[in-house]
């Protein structure tokens, strides 16, 4: 019991403050540290690279805590450009996004048959992984977390968005992420697909402990 439970503790803080290097200094200061760096990137490394104005540099991080609030976001791009005080301007939006992505900071996840298209509606997007979740939202949602998670496990895989299940790996593989009581009611008779269960230590059949896929990163 003691083992299980120091297992998934671990598992825990390590969604909170274990994606960067600087986890290895001391946790108390990991929020600062994390924040810092993240403002560094927007403030100093998009406007380097990209076409931003110096007086737009907020705008990304309101974008960023919006989206954060979400659970997780599908985007509404027009209750999207009202927020930001964007008007109409679709193309800004759009490249604002396009600018977090790159920066590693947003995962966005568009329609197949788009491609990368930048202009394209996203299918959803999450910030890029969970510890930017707890630095940017007060009480992050907990079915986030999982997904934000797990998808930023297989960043090397290719992921799409299914009509039934939370991801589709590689145009085969489905998964359903969720709790320790998710069951396969969703998936059912669904070929190649699986159950990523939170809080619990040991899966069964096609139901996987979320946290093994940590071993990925």
């Amino acid at each position: 019991m003691t083992e299980k439970v120091d297992l998934l503790t671990e598992f825990k803080e390590y969604l909170q403050y274990g994606y960067y290097p600087f986890y290895f200094e001391k946790k108390a200061h990991y929020p600062l540290k994390l924040s810092e760096t993240i403002n560094t990137v927007i403030e100093v490394d998009i406007p380097s690279i990209f076409p931003i104005e110096y007086q737009n540099i907020s705008n990304l991080k309101k974008l960023i805590t919006l989206i954060c609030k979400s659970n997780p976001f599908t985007p509404n791009i027009k209750e999207l450009l009202g927020k930001m005080s964007l008007g109409e301007d679709y193309r800004t939006l759009y490249r604002y996004l396009h600018y977090l992505d790159r920066a590693k900071i947003l995962k966005i996840i568009r329609p197949e048959s788009k491609g990368d298209n930048i202009f394209t509606k996203p299918e959803k997007i999450y910030l890029h992984n969970p510890n930017l979740h707890y630095a940017y939202c007060n009480e992050p949602h907990i079915g986030t977390i999982r997904e934000v998670f797990f998808r930023s496990m297989l960043f090397g895989e290719k992921l799409s968005l299914p009509k039934k299940g939370d991801f589709l790996v590689n145009e085969k593989y489905l998964f359903e992420v969720g709790g320790k009581n998710k069951s396969f009611k969703q998936i059912k008779d669904i070929p190649h697909s699986f159950v990523v269960a939170d809080d619990i230590e040991i899966g069964s059949g096609n139901k996987i402990p979320l946290w093994l896929f940590g071993f990925l990163y």
